[in-house]
This record gives structure tokens, sequence and C-alpha cells, in this order.
């Protein structure tokens, strides 16, 4: 067995220390604030899981993702994911297509009616002509409480979590690595694996890996978006929906906010945000917290027009981070004895602890990583959500 590093506790950070020590290695990470922090990509407690993807290859990848889910749940013994359902409409969505990509993939799924869907989900307004898709597996990733399970797992197998272990560069020591923070405090370990999130394009450069590796590395663009939660003009006899609404080029997309804004009363409302329409900044370092009005703007006219179950005057709002490829496809790959894992924040959180066991195996040499996720020269563009 060998001796890891992993550097950062957020979603897939955890997920790889618990498939790491799971497997008997021995693992230390280090994470620069606390797991699941404000200033990272994790926190909170409202992800979504959809398997609403164009792309074969990413609703397979959730069928998988969903038994490690389960398998995650009944070790923790708490549940992590809230069944809500999800909706996608819109003709820039194309419900249809998706429709027709579920089938061959085995996912229960409808394919409605703008005024079928209208009736059954009053609080939301359908545009007809496109038709709407829903499928029931869909749900809310408790993203906090996910990251806490994996880490509590991986510390009952033997990992060390170190808090307040910021690293600013990796280092070859002997025939393993060291990991070095700002103030000079380093670890030692065989092999090391960067699972930064919006930090990473800060380190990348100094981490010892190839030439033609980083050379080859996809450019990373970190989005500090904005997040908006809006009362219900009602309560809810039940939880709504998940959803992913696109028009010409703009995705919105809205979820129950679990705690992460919670009313006076206890309920939250739903939290409505714009795919990758935040700005961009150079990494997490120059996160500012600052919620852009125009993107305020944009989402209350957004929820005026198509959310008619919610009150459009945002009680709450936040920023979060993406860390995005110019493809959307995650990068799970390394050389020597380096891992680096970014799969994406913009829609990588449902697949964390099926990637944690992918990083897993491919830094442990014990099964490569899917192509799609290996660093190569030529990759082309295209949108994956």
């Amino acid at each position: 067995m060998g001796t890891f590093i992993v550097v950062g506790a957020g979603l897939v950070g955890a997920a790889t220390a618990w498939q790491l020590a799971r497997r008997g290695h021995e693992v230390t990470v280090l994470e620069r604030d606390v797991p699941a922090g404000a200033a990272g990509s994790s926190h909170g407690s409202a992800r979504i899981l959809r398997y609403g993807y164009a792309d074969p290859f990413y609703v397979r990848a959730m069928v998988d993702a969903r038994r490690e889910w389960d398998e995650l749940e009944r070790l923790a013994g708490e549940r992590l994911v809230t069944r809500t359902g999800s909706l996608d409409a819109g003709a820039a969505r194309d419900p249809a297509a998706l429709a027709e990509v579920f089938a061959a993939a085995g996912v229960e799924h409808e394919l409605l009616g703008a005024s079928e869907a209208a009736a059954r989900w009053p609080g939301f307004r359908f545009e007809g002509g496109t038709g709407v898709l829903w499928h029931p597996a869909a749900g809310v990733i408790d993203a906090e409480a996910a990251v806490s399970a994996m880490l509590r797992l991986a510390g009952a197998e033997g990992a060390r979590i170190e808090t307040g272990r910021p690293v600013v560069s990796v280092e070859r020591a002997g025939s393993g690595y060291r990991t070095v923070g700002p103030d000079g405090r380093s670890e030692e370990a065989g092999k090391v694996v960067v699972a930064a999130g919006g930090w990473l394009p800060d380190i990348l450069g100094g981490l010892p890996l190839p030439r033609a590796f980083l050379s080859a590395f996809p450019p990373l663009r970190v989005m500090q978006e904005n997040i908006f939660h809006f009362p219900y003009r009602e309560v809810p006899a039940e939880t709504w929906p998940t959803f992913i609404h696109k028009e010409s080029a703009t995705l919105v997309y809205g979820l129950p906010g679990g705690r992460d804004a919670a009313l006076p009363d206890g309920r939250s409302g739903q939290k409505v945000a714009e795919f990758n329409g935040g700005r961009p900044i150079r990494s997490a370092a120059a996160r500012t917290g600052a919620v852009d009005p125009a993107g305020r703007e944009r989402i209350v006219a957004y929820v005026r027009r198509a959310l008619p179950g919610v009150v459009p005057e945002p009680y709450a709002e936040t920023i979060c981070l993406f860390t995005n490829t110019p493809t959307e496809d995650f990068v799970i790959d390394g050389a020597g004895g380096v891992t680096v894992a970014s799969p994406c924040s913009g829609h990588g959180a449902k697949f964390a602890p099926l990637l944690g066991r992918i990083v897993a195996e491919s830094a442990a040499d014990e099964r490569p990583p899917p192509d799609r996720f290996r660093v190569r020269a030529g990759r082309a563009t295209r949108s994956s959500p």
C-alpha cells in the first residue's frame, strides 16, 4: 500500500481520500481552510443531481454515480440526496433529444406537452412547441454533509485530515513528493493528488509535471457565479423539482435551496441561477463575494416571466465558484506520482463519489481514468450540460 497526500477537501478531494483510505492506503488530506468551506465550490446544502445530459457518456456516468451515492449513504448512515425529480425545458435544451438519450440509457422519464406540464407543476410557465422532459430520479445533494460523511469514513480507515493547511507548491523529495505551504510547513508522501478546485490555476504551473503535460492541460476558467433565493408564493404541498431551462445561449437552473438560505420559519425557497452567467476571475484567490447587479436583474426578470409560483424578489443572494475547461469535460490525469483532479464545479458535484473512485484508482495505478478525462492536445469545444 502507498502513502498519499490529497490537496483539497471539497467533494472530490473528500471522495478521493475516502476511496484511497478504504483501499488500505495511508492518506493525509491538506485543506486550506475547512472542508466544504464557504470560499470553495463544495459549500452549502444544495447541489443538483440530475441525469439530463445530451451526451450519453455523462448519462451513463450518472447511472454509475447514483449507485456510488447509494453506497455512501448506506455506509454513512444518513441521507445525502433528497429526491425531487427534475424538469428540462426550452427550445435550446431540446427535451425530445434528451428523452432519446434517456431511453437508450434506461433512465425513467416522461416527455410532456407544455400545457400538461403546466397543469402538473403550476409554479412554472412553459412555452409550447418543444415539450418538457421529466425524470423523477433526480434530486438535491447536501454537499456539505456529503463532504463530512466521506471524510468521516476516510478517518475511520485511518486517514489524517489537516485543516488550515494551504499548499502553494509540490516538489520532488527522494522517491516521493513534498507539499509546501506558504508558512513553509511541509508534508511528504509517495504520491500526491491535487484537487484544489478554483485554486488550481495558482499552483498548476508549479507542480512537478512534465512540460508537455502542462502545455496540453486545458485552460481553466474560474467563474464567480451569482446565486439567488426566491420565496414561494404559497407553502408547497410537496418539494419543488429541480429544473434546467435553456433558451438561446442562456441556461437557467433552479433547485430547492436547503439550509443555504432558510427563511425565518425554517423553510427554504427556490435557488435560481444562470449557468456560467457570472464573471471570470483569475482564481479562487480573486473571489470578491460581490453579486453582479446586472446578473440579479436578468434572473429577477427570468423568474417574473417563467416562475409564477415564486415571488420575483430574492430574499438572499451569494456567489459560488465554477472552474471550467473549454469542453466542460473533467480532468483526471497526471504523471509520475502527481495526479490532478479538476472535475469542474459547474456540473461535477453530482458525480463526486464516482469521481473519487476514478481518481483513487488512477492515482494508485489500478486503472487509468476514462480517455475523456485525460490531458491531451486539441480538445474540441462543446457544451456538456
